[in-house]
């Protein structure tokens, strides 16, 4: 082995992407905001290799499952803390039902009062936790099935199944992810609730953070896997005596994860500047780039596994990072914004916010009918890109008032969520005996995790 693949020479390179970075951020230096994004921006990368090589090496010591879940965590805190400090901003300036009620959508828009600026704050957390939700999916589940097939012929990856006619290709995946649909199908089903209730209130926080919590309490239970093989740096450290070892993965999730905390928002930050001075509008800023940019680390680190043939670890952080912010993320703003109001209180948001869950939901609908049957085809990925960026798009120009249509926004975006309802139950529909094996394995890993036997042998390997 040379020197320069040498795993410590790889881990020195990782620890030093992130150096500029603990120089500007100890020193409280300000840069311009192309500066800032690319120091930030390099130090994420870092910051991501490391993250992913402590989940890789954390495999020898933790079920698979729950080292993957603390890695999706850490690689979505920035998302928490954006979608905090909003919520935070609503409770501080007064944000109720009832006194945003009070204003106009424009007066809220505008943000002319410290009170209209609280309520547009709600929206902008909404605004900012649809956008992550939506863009993990469109993005990242339909890009990384791409890029896994795509990279099939160099990587061998025993995922990739080929097969023939057009866009045929699939990735095959853990069904051990089982555990990780059903709880998403539950939260989705959930969210399409929220909505009616004018806000997110203390019953949303209760059933969705209980739902994490019991998913935890189930994958912690899972055995060791004996192990599929590592290579590179986590091959290296798992190599190292237990002490030591368990030592270098925390040091490894706490030092990416202190990096992408601090470094993702001034990331984002950044792209929102220039995106404002290149005249892309602040709201759709907040709601695509800023949540995009507070993803990277996730993606980065899902294409890290991908390239060492390890497409299953990548699409179970992937639904894992989807089901935490799905579930914690939703649950945990009510809590923050009661806390800054000073009492408990509903978060509020209006009827664009609505609909903005609503198609969120249904998107998170229609991609898990995509996964039931444990795969996802280079054209089902397609579609899921597809509709995606097409909404996105159309939602761009109808905001600039580059294109004339027949409907609003808000139209525009129950028309997809419509579509993603009807596309979303006829896969249902037509796979209903795969989402039965994928419920029956769920509430095996359930009953396992809880010292009791499994009773679905049938859809058992």
């Amino acid at each position: 082995m040379s020197r320069l693949s040498h795993p410590l020479t790889l881990l020195g390179a990782a620890f030093a992407l992130t150096a500029g970075w603990v120089a500007v951020f100890l020193s409280g230096t300000t840069l311009g905001a192309v500066s800032t994004v690319a120091v930030s921006g390099i130090a994420v990368l870092g910051a991501s290799f490391l993250l992913a090589w402590g989940a890789e090496t954390a495999e020898k010591d933790v079920p698979r499952a729950f080292a993957i879940a603390v890695l999706a965590v850490l690689a979505v805190a920035p998302e928490y803390a954006v979608d905090a400090l909003y919520a935070w901003n609503a409770g501080a300036g007064g944000a109720t039902i009832e006194a945003c009620s009070q204003l106009t959508p424009a007066e809220i828009e505008a943000g002319a009062t410290p009170l209209a600026e609280a309520c547009h704050s709600a929206n902008l957390a909404v605004a900012n936790m649809t956008g992550a939700n939506r863009i993990l999916i469109g993005i990242g589940w339909a890009g990384i099935a791409l890029f896994t097939v795509w990279r099939a012929a160099q990587t061998r990856d025993p995922a990739v199944i080929d097969r023939d006619g057009v866009l045929a290709d699939a990735v095959r995946l853990d069904r051990d992810i089982a555990t990780e649909v059903a709880f998403l199908f539950l939260a989705t089903g959930w969210a399409f609730l929220v909505p009616l209730g004018g806000g997110i209130g203390a019953v949303d926080t209760a059933f969705l953070v209980g739902l994490y919590v019991a998913y935890i309490g189930i994958i912690i239970k899972g055995d060791i896997e004996a192990g599929e093989e590592h290579v590179g740096v986590p091959h290296y450290l798992q190599s190292w005596e237990t002490p030591l070892r368990q030592f270098a993965v925390l040091f490894l999730f706490f030092y990416s994860g202190a990096m992408i905390f601090t470094a993702v928002e001034p990331f984002a930050h950044g792209l929102e500047e220039i995106g404002l001075q290149a005249g892309i509008p602040s709201f759709f800023m907040i709601q695509w780039i800023a949540p995009l940019a507070s993803e990277s680390p996730e993606l980065i680190v899902v294409v890290v596994l991908v390239n060492k043939a390890r497409s299953t670890a990548g699409f179970n952080a992937l639904i894992s990072s989807k089901l935490n912010q799905w579930t914690l993320l939703i649950g945990t703003l009510a809590v923050v914004y009661s806390l800054s109001l000073g009492s408990y209180s509903v978060l509020p948001f209006d009827a664009r916010q609505s609909a903005e869950i609503w198609i969120t939901a249904a998107q998170s609908y229609f991609a898990l009918a995509l996964l039931v049957n444990f795969e996802i085809s280079v054209r089902e990925a397609v579609v899921l890109f597809v509709l995606f960026v097409s909404q996105v798009l159309l939602e761009f120009l109808l905001i600039r008032d580059l294109i004339v249509l027949p409907l609003s926004s808000h139209d525009l975006l129950l028309a997809y969520a419509g579509l993603y309802g009807v596309l979303g139950t006829a896969l249902f529909v037509a796979r209903r005996d795969a989402l039965k094996t994928m419920l029956g394995l769920a509430a095996d890993a359930a009953r396992t995790a809880f010292g009791r036997e499994p009773v679905h042998e049938e859809f058992a390997d």
